[in-house]
C-alpha cells in the first residue's frame, strides 16, 4: 500500500475487550484502539490533509484524529494488524477525488413519455366524473 509511510505516526493503545468471556478476560487487553491525527501528519501535504478534513468528517473527533478500535480476535498482534490494514484502506478512500459530474440534457422521448402518461392519467380521471347533463 502506497500510504504505508503513515504507521510511523500511529499511536496504539491496548484495552480490555467487552464482551462475555472466562477468567482469562480480565486479565488480557486484546483491543486495540488507533489514533491518528490528520492535521499533525508529517507526511501527508496540506491538501491531502484539507480533502481528508472534508471527506471523513463523520469519522473524525473534534481535534481533527481519526480513532479506530478493533476486537476481532483474541490476539493484540492480530487485532493491530487488522487495524493498521484497515486504516490504510479508509485513508486511500479518503484521498480518492470524485469525479465532477457532468449534466446531460434530458431526452426528448423520455420528456415526450411523460407528457403523454400525465395526459392518459387526465383522461382516466375526467372519464370517473359524472356526465355534465345541462
Amino acid at each position: 500500500m502506497k500510504y504505508s509511510k503513515l504507521i510511523p505516526e500511529l499511536t496504539f493503545r491496548a484495552v480490555r475487550s467487552s464482551g462475555s468471556g472466562g477468567q482469562h478476560v480480565n486479565k488480557v487487553s486484546s483491543k486495540v484502539v488507533l489514533t491518528f491525527n490528520v492535521s499533525n501528519s508529517a507526511i501527508l501535504t496540506d491538501t491531502q490533509k484539507e480533502l481528508l478534513k472534508t471527506t471523513l468528517i463523520n469519522r473524525l473527533n473534534s481535534n481533527n484524529e481519526l480513532v479506530l478500535h478493533c476486537d476481532e480476535s483474541r490476539s493484540q498482534h492480530k487485532n493491530k494488524s487488522l487495524i493498521i490494514s484497515r486504516f490504510l484502506q479508509i485513508i486511500e478512500q479518503g484521498l480518492i477525488i470524485p469525479k465532477k459530474r457532468i449534466p446531460t440534457k434530458t431526452p426528448k422521448k423520455v420528456i415526450r413519455k411523460r407528457l403523454e402518461n400525465k395526459k392518459k392519467q387526465s383522461d382516466r380521471k375526467s372519464n370517473r366524473k359524472k356526465p355534465d347533463i345541462d
